[in-house]
Formats: structure tokens, sequence, C-alpha cells
């Protein structure tokens, strides 16, 4: 049991797969570090979001900005913006920004807008990054250093070049050893610890700690040491995908700088701008609708923005997947990173945040033995549990708060008999009260206050403001902010380039990649 941890094996490759070896091998050069993945597993490669986290996790990895964007088809994510979510009202919409209302840390602004602007959105009264997002600018300047940030900002990628750009990084500048082959049998040593993964062609590969990144296959967690799956279908609907790439209309159009959200009958639709192209896909319940019937939703969205022509040529795939999580994700020494731990469904871009949650408590708290390692597999089992159990609240407020009941599938998902009892017991309180720091006292919350601020109050949620004993201090500090974000948003729509303009900048002063 105190055998020290030399040699990491990880299955699967993919995004999760890659992130993780990516990140074990720049923070823990000593040990050796090895990826198995299949050859006949492929990446899907729809267009994917990720939070303003993945800044600092490709920094760790040593990865320069300018390469990952020109290798992955990158472009600048900001936020989310939701449509017909509340209501199926033209032009009915709000956002999500990355960036926390101004003076976040100091007074919460839900009294102040009510007071000063309470026809206006939330977002817009309190953070100066709808805006921007609105207007489809970057959030820096041309000049502004790699990963710097003048607005808080993640990325809109494509998940298959991605997953074989980190590829190469780990390779050839962290001496990742990649070996394609199938793995047959999973082998015990005589503690039911995994001593070895035997593979068709490179026999026995031995490991100390097992990372499992072999997607909803889950074939260590799951199949082998039988965690159990715990469905969320009956809380969050959805199961299935049409996902699709679609062209830009014109090589220099606008790329916006937010996921479009766009609510369907039975489901929603993901609208992500990439440099070259388009990333779509219409994620909708089984139950309600076929996939066929989805397919010509689908069809009929992107003809909207090219034409029916066009929209017929693509080609659509079909995504199947079983919302929920493990209930272990750490059993004995292996642990699962990725959709071989849960998913849910696209929405918020949380599925990469939990690989980069994951991967990063990981590698802080690395274990140096197995007496280290059966402490770290609690510690890690509840602090997931209790990530996994917040991004499903967090998703259901979006379709709960709706006030859609134009088909079965929105009466019922907005039925607060299939709402988590916690989340039930919250909008209780925060009809009295607006969410705080108080409500999420978990270490490194999956969504902070400021994040159900946005969604609550997008859709339209009602909080009476509180007449408390420090009403006149609040309305003061409330105030400033409100004249000092009406200040920003002037500065920065005149201030900021398109993100085209930037991307264009980016790419034309380095077109030599340093990563190949």
């Amino acid at each position: 049991m105190t055998k020290p941890i030399k040699k990491i094996v990880i299955l699967g490759g993919g995004t999760a797969g890659w992130l993780s070896a990516g990140l074990l091998a720049a923070e823990h050069p000593h040990l050796s570090v090895t990826l198995i993945e299949s050859a006949n597993v492929p990446i899907l490669g729809v267009g994917e979001g990720t939070w303003p986290s993945m800044r600092n996790t490709l920094q760790r990895i040593g990865i320069k900005e300018i390469d990952f964007i020109t290798q992955c088809d990158a472009s600048f994510k900001q936020g989310s913006k939701f449509i017909n979510w509340r209501n199926l009202n033209e032009g009915e919409n709000y956002y999500h920004p990355f960036m926390n209302p101004q003076g976040y840390e100091h007074t919460n602004l839900h009294a102040s807008w009510q007071r000063i602007a309470p026809t206006q959105k939330f977002a817009d009264v309190v953070n100066m990054q709808s805006f921007v997002c609105q207007a489809a600018l970057a959030p820096k300047q041309l000049q502004t250093p790699e990963y710097a940030a003048v607005t808080n900002y993640g990325y809109h990628l494509d998940a298959g070049k991605f997953a074989e750009f980190l590829k190469k990084h780990c390779v050839k500048h962290l001496n990742v050893t990649h070996i394609t082959n199938d793995v047959t049998e999973v082998i015990n040593d005589d503690k039911d610890y995994i001593a070895s993964l035997k593979t068709n062609n490179n026999g026995n590969i031995t490991g100390d700690l097992f990372l499992d990144c072999s997607g909803s296959r889950a074939r260590l967690i799951g199949e082998h040491f039988k965690s159990e799956f715990i469905a969320q279908d009956h809380i969050l609907f959805n199961n299935s995908a049409i996902a699709a790439q679609s062209p830009n209309s014109h090589p220099t159009q606008n790329i916006a700088s937010a996921t479009l959200s766009t609510a369907q009958s039975n489901g929603w639709i993901w609208d992500i701008a990439l440099p070259t192209r388009r990333g779509t896909g219409y994620v909708f319940s089984s139950k309600y609708q076929s996939d066929e019937s989805a397919t010509d939703t689908l069809k009929s969205y992107i003809a909207k923005s090219t034409s029916e022509q066009q929209a017929e040529q693509l080609n659509y795939r079909v995504l199947k997947f079983s919302p929920g999580y493990r209930q272990k994700f750490w059993i004995k020494n292996c642990v699962a990173v990725g959709m071989s731990a849960g998913f849910l469904e696209p929405l918020e871009a949380s599925a990469l945040a939990m690989v980069e949650l994951s991967i990063s408590m990981i590698s802080e708290q690395l274990p140096q033995n197995r007496t280290h390692m059966s402490q770290l597999e609690t510690r890690f089992n509840d602090r997931f549990s209790t990530r996994w159990e917040r991004v499903v609240e967090f998703l259901k407020l979006h379709y709960v708060l709706s006030e859609r009941d134009d088909t079965p599938y929105w009466q019922n998902i907005r039925d607060l008999t299939t709402t988590p009892e916690r989340l039930q017991n919250l909008l209780k309180l925060w009809q009295f009260q607006p969410p705080s720091r108080f409500d999420f006292i978990e270490n490194e919350e999956v969504f902070s206050s400021s994040s159900y601020q946005y969604v609550l109050y997008g859709m339209g949620f009602n909080t009476q403001t509180p007449q408390a004993q420090n009403a006149f201090t609040s309305a003061q500090a409330g105030d400033y902010f409100y004249q000092q974000n009406r200040e920003k948003i002037a500065q920065y729509l005149k201030g900021l380039p398109s993100n085209r303009e930037l991307l264009n900048y980016l790419l034309s002063n380095n077109r030599q990649p340093h990563n190949d």
C-alpha cells in the first residue's frame, strides 16, 4: 500500500483523455503517462463550447493560444444567449454572460435593477458583456497578450480538431506514450486493484493509477467496477441529438460571441460560430419526437440562415445518450473522467467543465501511494456527487422557469414534481431574496450565484425587494455600479474589435503555428 505511484494509464482519447494526459504529464513530469485508444471509436467532432477556465487549463499544459486557435478552428465565447426559452414571443431572449455583475463582490444589484430600470433586461443593467456579445465584439484588443482578457471569455472549438491537437502536443512535447489498440481484458491484482490492461497487439499495459476516459461505455468504472449509473431522465428529459456542420453564409460575416441556444417544441438547438463554419445541433427527447422529425426541425432552423437546398445537402448525425452519472467516480485505483463519469446534455458547456474540474483535482491532489489513494477516493466521490447534483439543478432551472406550455414536452418538464427538492426550496427562498453566495457554500461551486441570477431574471422570475436595514447603503452602492456599467458599455463598444477582426489579425500575424 506504500508503493509510490509512478505510472498513469488513461483508457480512451478524445477531449477528456487527452486533456487528462496533458495536464498530468505537464504537472508531473517525473511520472510515466500512457494513453490507450481504439482506432475503431470515432471522435464526434461537433462544435463545442468551453468555460473561461479552459484558458488556464491550456496554459497549464503549455499550449500557446494562437496555436490552439489556428489548429482547432476556435473562436471566442463570452457566454450564452437563450432564445424563446421563456415564451414564444418574437425577439424574446436573454444572455448568461461569463462576467459577474458590476460590484458582485460588494453588493447585490437586484434591488437597484428593480428600482432604476425594471423594464430593462437584468444582464443589460448589471453587466456590459451582453452588449459586447450583441455586437459580436471580441473579448480583447488587438495587442492584448495571449490568454489575457478585457472581458472574460472561453472558446468555441471543433472537438475533433481539439482532440487531435492535444494528442500531438502531448506526444511531442510532454512525452506521453500513445498506444492505438483495443483493450480486451482488465486484469486485477490480489487486492482487486487494476494491475494491467490487456491489449490485442501491445501485450499487458501495467499502471498504478488508471483513468477511465472511455466515454459512455465506461469500460473500467462501469463494466469492470460496476459503479451504478444514476439516471436523471426523470428530471432532464433530453436523450438524443441531431448534429450538423453548416457553412457560414459569407466568409466575412460576423462571428457570434455567444453560444446561441434556441428553444424548440421538444428541446433546443445549439448554434456555435467558428471562423470557417457553424456547429449546430438539436437536443431533444425521443419520448416526444422521432429522429426523423427532429432532423426536419434542425433542417428548418439551418435553412433560415442559408437556404433549403443547402440545409438538405448537409450530413446529419444522430447521437444518443442517457442523462445521468455514476454513483462512484473513483474506485480503488480507477478514476472516471468525462462521459464515463456522466453526461447530462450539452447545455451551459457543463460537460467540458466537469472534465476540467475532475482532472484538476486529480492533478493537484495526485496520490503518493495506495494508502493515500483510499483517502482521496472518498473525498473525490463526495465532491463530485455534489457537483453533479448541482449541475442537474442548474440545468433544470432553465426549464422549470419557462412559461411555455405549447407542447406536452414543455408542460411536463416544467412540472415541479420533476424538479429536485433542493431546487424547489431555493426557488421558494428566491421569491423573497435574490441568489447570493450564501446559497452556494461548497468550495469551487460549479455555477456561482451570479449564474443563477442571470437565468432567474432572464426568465422573468420575480423576487421581492428586501427592506434590509442597510437598504440605503446598498442603494448607494447599486447606483454607483449601475452608472459604472453604463460608462463601460460605451467604452467597450467603441474600443473592442469584432471577433472576425481580432481572429484575422491573430492569424495574419502568426502564419506558422509552433505546435506541429
